[in-house]
């Protein structure tokens, strides 16, 4: 069963890939309209649930897949300046990769916290909580059993939105209480993916949810990111130490490698002599976003690609973002279309409260109660640089 599903996921990706290189005015993704047919032919069942591929697509032939294993964006395909449908999100062509290598987070949802918590321990009301430690001395991204590691309820609505639900019971991984979390993709009509999460809890908890998609805007797989232009809309950032647990401090960005509060490519200042840069072997901070305590949607970062005019805003009404240059890529990893993955072949922009706020009082609060809802939004709005 197991290689049946990989060959039909293969198959379907392999289509999907193939509009690659077809003009966004043509029909690219004509051969991929029967949603429901897709899902019970990529069907398997792991950990008791069924796995699914979903695909998303709007009127101008954009198209997402996303697997409800994870939560994660499997192919993100966009118009380039010549009108090329081009797959910008790094990922592998089978479950059975995701499966295997799940240390990656290529296009996951992460939970219940995204980022670090320093030494996996946290303190609520004067209850000490404990987590796996699963990078370094410290626990990352919900530990090994995380969101991006479980079968979440799926529900395709229309074409345009997908629903994806999830109860993490009490003490999964750590973490007090039954969460009851939804997460819904939505893509629209003017090119954007949006990410709406909601969470409830019967427990005082703790939450941070993100996505983990990894860029590449000359298409996935094709050359290092360096060139990319990256403008963040943020005049701090948190310092880290050399375990990439945030000092507590929010320094200013001016006058640093740090500084994108104009449009500078990636590669500027990245090799620059910086402590920083060495404790993150790269670009992998926080950045304090200038709006930060607004809750409506603000523009957090634009970047694009020189080589496909591709430009991606990201919106959120988070108070943070990560910004990760694929410092770790080492070209170990093969995906999509038999790619490898270089070093520094993608960056990731991961909206986030900041990375160990439990056990940072001067930072925003990441508690939820019983009785109030945890909202926020973000979304990834994709076109042409003018």
């Amino acid at each position: 069963m197991k290689r049946q599903y990989s060959l039909m996921l293969l198959s379907f990706l392999s289509l999907f890939m193939a509009c690659t290189n077809k003009p966004a005015g043509k029909e690219a993704g004509s051969s991929l309209t029967d949603t429901a047919a897709m899902k019970s032919a990529y069907g398997q069942i792991v950990k008791n649930k069924p796995v699914s591929l979903y695909l998303l697509k709007n009127k101008n032939n954009m198209q997402v897949a996303i697997t409800n294993y994870g939560g994660r964006i499997v192919a993100l395909q966009v118009p380039d300046n010549k009108g090329v449908l081009t797959d910008v999100v790094l990922g592998y062509d089978s479950l059975q990769h995701y499966l295997s290598k799940p240390e990656a987070f290529f296009g996951a949802l992460i939970g219940r916290y995204g980022n670090r918590i320093a030494k996996g321990s946290f303190t609520i009301d004067g209850t000490a909580y404990h987590l796996p430690i699963n990078n370094g001395v410290n626990s990352l991204h919900g530990g090994p059993g995380g969101f991006h590691n479980q079968v979440w309820d799926a529900q395709q609505e229309n074409d345009h939105t997908l629903v994806l639900s999830y109860v993490s019971e009490d003490a999964e991984e750590g973490y007090p209480g039954n969460l009851t979390v939804k997460v819904v993709y939505t893509l629209t009509d003017d090119n954007s993916l949006k990410i709406d999460y909601e969470a409830e809890t019967d427990k005082k908890t703790i939450v941070n949810l993100t996505n983990h998609a990894y860029f590449n805007l000359n298409g996935q797989g094709n050359g290092l990111i360096t060139d990319h232009m990256l403008k963040i809309n943020a005049a701090r950032y948190t310092p880290v130490d050399t375990t990439l647990i945030p000092t507590g401090i929010l320094e200013e960005v001016k006058g640093t490698p740090f500084d994108f509060e104009t449009a500078k490519s990636i590669g500027k200042d990245i090799h620059t002599e910086n402590a920083q840069l060495k404790n993150g072997l790269g670009y992998d901070h926080n950045f304090v976003l200038t709006k930060a305590g607004n809750e409506s949607l603000q523009e957090a970062a634009v970047v694009y690609s020189p080589s496909t005019g591709i430009e991606m805003k990201v919106l959120t009404s988070e108070p943070g973002i990560q910004f990760y240059s694929g410092n770790f890529l080492d070209g170990k990893l093969i995906g999509k279309q038999q790619k490898v993955y270089q070093y520094r072949s993608a960056f990731c922009l991961e909206t986030q409260h900041y990375p160990d706020s439990p056990n940072q009082p001067g930072f925003p609060s990441t508690v939820l109660e019983p009785g109030k809802k945890y909202s926020t939004t973000t979304v990834y709005s994709f076109g042409l640089h003018k």
